[in-house]
């Protein structure tokens, strides 16, 4: 098995189309009724079926990583929370994502540098490559789409000022999902979150 999939470039946070999949994750549908929701009701509102039916895909598996206390809180509190909630479940779920906070952007920050270059994103890669062969073999487009996909999460979660600068802006953890991570013993989340602030 490898250590880096490149499956989340099928999405970045995507905190709409996320509440909803975490209120019908909450009604612990079947197959069916999955199914129904997603390609016949249409609840991400995607213009195709297989566009809606990867986002989706993408997003259960994402927030599976967490439990029906964390979807509860993804349907009802504020963006703050929702957006920090979703980056801990993308870390859980990618640990391309998490490895490059905790080595690339926590460094960038300790060190007092303003901003990611692409050049941060090539030599993070080479590295990998060190600990699982298959990163070797993406393709140049794959890469690219894997670093615009991860610079877009760390904007919507605040991490960086917008995609465009990638100037660095860690913003500080909210105490509701702090208190969820430490209670879940989620250690490797915190970690990527908070040594990167």
């Amino acid at each position: 098995m490898t250590t880096f999939n490149a499956e989340i470039s099928a999405g970045s946070l995507l905190p709409l189309e996320s509440r909803r999949v975490a209120k019908l994750l909450l009604s612990l549908p079947d197959e069916a009724a999955w199914q129904h929701a997603i390609e016949v009701e249409n609840i991400l509102q995607k213009k195709t079926v297989a566009t809606a039916r990867r986002q989706a895909t993408l997003l259960r598996r994402r927030l599976s990583t967490l439990d029906a206390q964390a979807w509860q809180m993804i349907t009802e509190r504020e963006s703050e929370v929702v957006n920090q909630l979703l980056l801990a479940a993308a870390v859980k779920h990618s640990q391309l994502l998490g490895d490059f906070m905790r080595l690339v952007y926590a460094n960038r920050q300790r060190r007092l540098e303003p901003n990611l270059t692409p050049l941060d994103w090539h030599d993070f890669l080479t590295e990998c490559a060190h600990h699982d062969a298959a990163v070797a073999d993406w393709s140049e487009s794959t890469k690219a789409k894997l670093f615009q996909v991860i610079v877009r999460i760390l904007a919507e979660a605040k991490y960086l000022q917008n995609p465009r600068s990638m100037k660095l802006t860690p913003p500080s953890l909210h105490p509701a999902v702090r208190s969820y991570l430490r209670s879940h013993h989620e250690d490797y989340a915190l970690e990527c979150m908070e040594r990167a602030i």
